[in-house]
């Protein structure tokens, strides 16, 4: 609706010309850099799987509130969000001269931290959401979302994942396939089947969705 109103809307709404050819070349602008910054990341990646540490650790610092976001979205502490990209980071250092392909950087070390959040998922308590709001994290979750944030807690670990990397993320099917080693098929059936149970855990049938998720297991 709101396109076939812009759509309709007079002509004086509309870019001129001359607004149209200085949008299309700040666009390019922004294309180049992040083709630059694309291109320096492979240097670093380059570097670091011949062994440079300090190619690593600008790599590190590069993606380190990426890391700890996602570390986050799963464990809902700060202090266990860390602790995942402190183990995360020497793991990955150990391992980064086994990695083929430099642009697969950023999906080899979100594997590396999946696999550390799930190992230790057994030995990490979890808090309430009331909890770790108190402690300052608002900036990572916006207050009138909460339910929603309940809705992705409910769901099995490999919903829980296809979400997080998806939709707060914005990682590609193609990226999130590479990280959880399955066909891009199987994300996106992922995803449908995560957006159909958590529409339901919103519109109120979570008694009902708990215990078919509990009988389920």
């Amino acid at each position: 609706r709101v396109l076939a109103v812009l759509t309709k809307s007079d002509h004086y709404l509309r870019p001129n010309r001359k607004d149209s050819v200085q949008t299309s070349a700040h666009r390019q602008n922004i294309r180049k850099e992040k083709t630059k910054v694309k291109e320096d990341t492979i240097r670093l990646v380059k570097k670091a799987i011949k062994g440079n540490k300090s190619a690593y650790g600008e790599l590190i610092a590069e993606y380190q509130v990426y890391l700890y976001k996602t570390a986050f979205l799963y464990v809902k502490n700060e202090a266990d969000a860390l602790d995942a990209v402190q183990e995360c980071v020497p793991r990955g250092l150990l391992a980064i001269g086994k990695l083929r392909e430099p642009g697969y950087f950023k999906t080899w070390i979100t594997r590396i931290l999946l696999n550390c959040i799930w190992q230790d998922k057994k030995q990490t308590q979890t808090v309430s959401l009331d909890e770790y709001r108190e402690k300052g994290v608002e900036n990572y979750l916006i207050e009138e979302k909460v339910d929603l944030y309940d809705a992705i807690d409910s769901l099995k670990e490999q919903y829980k994942t296809v979400v997080i990397l998806f939709y707060f993320q914005e990682l590609k099917i193609k990226e999130i396939a590479q990280i959880m080693e399955i066909p891009e098929g199987s994300v996106k059936v992922y995803l449908y089947r995560a957006k159909k149970q958590m529409r339901r855990w919103l519109e109120g049938d979570r008694t009902e969705y708990e215990e078919e998720r509990r009988y389920a297991k």
